[in-house]
């Protein structure tokens, strides 16, 4: 029987929020700069389909010294309670935040960020009859890393672009500052006009930053590329944590959704 292909359940059946219903719900109610979502492909845990999405907002208005912000949904419905014992908060906690450009200590990252987890499935496996916390099933907690990593990788081309731009805007100011000094001595050693430099000097820095610019581009592009290697890395690094999860005998006993 271990060597017979079954066919799998339809998956049609499941009802997502879709990426860009996640986007527009997170910037009506959260005031960030940067919103990426991503919605996985369904597949199947025991039998019974599911799909997980997520979504990520960062930047702005939002706390950069406390951790990340998490909302859970189950079949669109949230999940308020027993926040530590759901499989969607350890999925989080499993993902190494600072390959993304995040700090992480232990447990949730650090920084500007909100996270959005939904979970949809025709067979909600929750820990007890209340309802509000997700076994941790090896399958379940792999598709939510893999979400969680593909819209990591998205943050991280924003988050080191920040970085750039602000380290470019400080170094274009010192410059700036130090142009009068610098054209007032070169003048002397060269008995050159000032404004004749200090043009010069200006014209250099322009350039500078066109340079940089298009180094910028080509970081983005490459990054792209590279982005589908990296994701096989992911798999693979899941592949082996699936492998010895499933070694062990289930802890939580689940209920039937109604």
């Amino acid at each position: 029987m271990q060597m017979v292909k079954l066919i799998g359940p339809p998956t049609n059946c499941l009802s997502p929020l879709t990426e860009d219903l996640i986007k527009n719900g997170l910037k009506k109610e959260i005031d960030a700069e940067y919103f990426v979502a991503v919605t996985r492909s369904p597949t199947v845990y025991r039998g019974y389909p599911f799909q997980v999405e997520v979504g990520l907002a960062y930047g702005r208005n939002l706390n950069p010294n406390t951790a990340a912000h998490l909302y859970r949904f189950a079949n669109k419905v949230p999940l308020l309670y027993h926040q530590r014992d759901c499989a969607l908060t350890q999925s989080v906690e499993e993902v190494d935040w600072g390959r993304y450009g995040l700090q992480q200590s232990s447990g949730m990252p650090i920084g500007p960020l909100v996270v959005f987890i939904h979970f949809a499935s025709v067979w909600v496996p929750f820990t007890s009859e209340g309802k509000q916390a997700i076994a941790n099933y090896p399958e379940i907690v792999k598709e939510i890393k893999l979400a969680l990593q593909d819209a990591g990788r998205q943050l991280a081309k924003f988050v080191r672009q920040q970085r750039k731009t602000r380290q470019n805007q400080m170094r274009r100011k010192l410059f700036e500052r130090y142009i009068p000094e610098v054209a007032e001595a070169l003048g002397k050693l060269t008995d050159r006009n000032e404004k004749e430099i200090v043009k010069k000097l200006e014209n250099v820095m322009k350039k500078d930053n066109e340079l940089s610019k298009a180094i910028e581009k080509a970081g983005e592009e490459i990054e792209e590329k590279e982005g589908d290697v990296k994701n096989e890395g992911d798999k693979e690094e899941l592949k082996e944590e699936v492998k010895e999860e499933t070694e062990k005998e289930p802890e939580t006993e689940t209920k039937e959704e109604e």
